[in-house]
């Protein structure tokens, strides 16, 4: 096995170089070692400044003290520069040809042992009253991608889902269908059941306005107009009949949510998520009450005079928070803290981590902070990967209005825009009608998944379908037509043997060979900071060093076969290395196009 451990060799022997030269014992974490930039000799940078303090000279001469020693204790380590305070090392081109043949070439390469440990990742949580839209793509594509990613760095995962299948929203779609169905079905409808049952949770919307209107004009505010109109307070009776198990009740509901499970189903299947777990919180929203009685004893919680029960957070920079009712009945936070404890009680993970939007940052800084101080161990474990609203171009998503972007449309709308930009590049000749079509799919969705998945899981964003599937661009399909440009250079090459390897490589190889050697890293780190990012923004460097290494070496028709050979090998390890970074993210790539 090649040694790819020169990063800390060379942190290590900055360390025993300072202690011979300079008699200073300095920690590893105050050694800065970055990679080379561009524009000056060399692979690895070593900044210097730090050490200056013991050195006592300038950063010019400490650099050439220091870079000396390493010279002459590694010997990959075949000469040095030192600019300012960066003391630049340039490596043998030995070690990197050594690196490919012997490490990034090997079949497990970049793959982390098992470590026994594991993770819960809950995403999408969709409400069953409507179908799930553009907001929610980005929350499946991350929790998917953070998923992928856990289990690629050894992790056991368990993918969640916790369905929000009860309250006076499903009421209100129930109750609309009943009034204005007529019996319709996602059958007689011709729609998705999900499309069905959004459909009536508008019209209740229009409805309820009429409703407002009407009382408003009789002289009622609107708060008062909202409380009395008729049409809530039928939605209000049937969440009271709803949860004295009236059983005409439950019935519709559970027909109008199996269509809406049928419904999402088939947008799971075509975003290509899926999930090991359903939660359900017509099951969990009785969870919980346990937990405040135990966190009653404790002292933790504490009871005001109409018997409500309360949690004081103030001195954590918080407030007081209602954790059930007067009345005995459950808050958000109440069926919140039950499921934290039915899932680590069903699967003892050492992570959990939640994927839901920004909005909720308080209610799960509030939630964890309970778990801590109710004593659960387990509490550490637990992460909010917030993130931000996705916008289009033509501005925010509004649900109620029946003005949601849905994610069938937006899904059935990237594979047309996706057909129609590679019709217009003539990429499809020898195609099959069946393949263009999956072709087509699998561009317009990589298109969608890249975009999604390439800024910072914190920050808002704005998606423009048109852009995500530029073919030059920082785009998913940028990043398959690479693939695709690899393997149809490996198809035309056939089998090239050759037992010789090549003793000096090109500038554009030694590139290419030191970012896939940063591969496992990168996986590591996104793991560790729950960031599909960059694992995109890592591939997408990826392939344009490839791209610029294809375009200035010949690959196929250079004369000497050893050359040949080296270069077809780092193609193929190129190729590999995309095809599992898109992968994480859930991003197919195509052999050709």
């Amino acid at each position: 096995m090649a040694d790819s451990s020169i990063p800390q060799r060379l942190v290590a022997e900055t360390v025993n170089a300072v202690k011979s030269l300079y008699q200073a014992d300095i920690p590893d974490t105050q050694i800065s070692l970055q990679e080379t930039r561009k524009e000056f000799e060399g692979q690895f940078t070593i900044v210097i400044f730090p050490v200056t303090r013991f050195s006592k000279k300038s950063p010019e001469q400490t650099g050439q003290e220091i870079g000396e020693l390493l010279q002459q204790q590694i010997a990959e380590v075949v000469s040095y520069n030192v600019i300012k305070g960066f003391l630049n090392i340039v490596l043998s081109d030995d070690y990197w040809i050594n690196l490919l043949h012997e490490s990034i070439s090997a079949p497990d390469f970049g793959v982390f042992e098992p470590t026994g440990k594991r993770i819960m990742v809950e995403y999408s949580s969709p409400n069953t009253n409507k179908p799930l839209h553009l907001g929610h793509i980005r929350n499946n594509l991350l929790g998917f991608s953070v998923a992928e990613i856990w289990k690629a760095y050894g992790y056991d995962v368990v993918k969640a889902n916790l369905i929000n299948d009860r309250g006076i929203h499903i009421c209100k779609s129930m109750l609309a269908w009943q009034k204005f169905g007529h019996g319709e079905t996602p059958e007689t409808a011709g729609l998705k059941g999900d499309h069905l049952v959004g459909k009536y949770y508008v019209a209740f919307d229009k409805a309820y306005k009429v409703e407002i209107d009407a009382l408003k004009a009789q002289g009622q505010t609107e708060e008062e107009a909202k409380k009395n109109a008729p049409l809530i307070k039928e939605a209000q009776h049937m969440l009271q009949q709803w949860e004295a198990g009236d059983d005409a009740v439950i019935q519709l509901w559970k027909t109008m949510n199996e269509w809406v499970y049928a419904g999402f189903g088939v947008t799971y299947d075509s975003l290509g998520v899926s999930f090991d777990k359903f939660y359900y919180e017509s099951d969990t929203y009785l969870l919980g009450k346990d937990i405040i009685q135990e966190g009653l004893d404790k002292g933790v919680f504490f009871k005001k005079e109409d018997n409500s029960v309360w949690i004081d957070l103030t001195t954590d920079g918080l407030d007081e928070k209602l954790v059930l009712r007067g009345d005995g009945t459950s808050v958000y936070i109440t069926q919140d803290l039950g499921t934290a404890q039915l899932k680590y009680d069903e699967f003892g993970m050492e992570e959990s981590i939640y994927v839901v939007g920004n909005e909720q940052d308080y209610h799960f800084k509030v939630l964890f902070l309970i778990l801590k101080k109710l004593g659960k161990a387990w509490a550490d474990g637990l992460f909010h990967l917030s993130y931000g609203m996705v916008d289009l171009p033509s501005g925010k998503m509004k649900s109620r209005e029946g003005t949601v972007v849905d994610a069938d449309d937006l899904m059935a709308e990237m594979i047309e825009t996706a057909q129609a930009r590679t019709e217009e590049l003539g990429k499809t000749e020898g195609f099959s009608e069946e393949e263009k079509q999956e072709l087509y799919r699998t561009i317009g969705m990589g298109a969608l998944k890249y975009f999604l998945l390439k800024v910072d899981p914190k920050k808002r964003l704005l998606f423009d379908p048109n852009e995500s599937v530029d073919f030059q661009g920082h785009t998913g399909p940028f990043i398959q037509y690479t693939h695709a440009r690899i393997k149809s250079v490996l198809r035309k090459a056939g089998e090239v043997n050759s037992d010789q390897s090549v003793d000096t490589i090109t500038e554009y190889e030694r590139d290419l060979i030191q970012a896939l050697s940063n591969y496992p890293q990168t996986v590591e780190a996104a793991a560790k900071d729950f960031s599909p990012a960059q694992i995109a923004n890592y591939v997408y460097e990826l392939a344009k060093l490839y791209n610029k290494f294809y375009h200035e070496l010949s690959i196929l028709k250079v004369e000497e076969e050893h050359i040949k050979a080296f270069r077809l090998k780092l193609s193929a390890a190129t190729a590999s290395v995309i095809a599992r970074c898109m992968g994480l993210m859930g991003i197919t790539v195509p052999e050709s196009m």
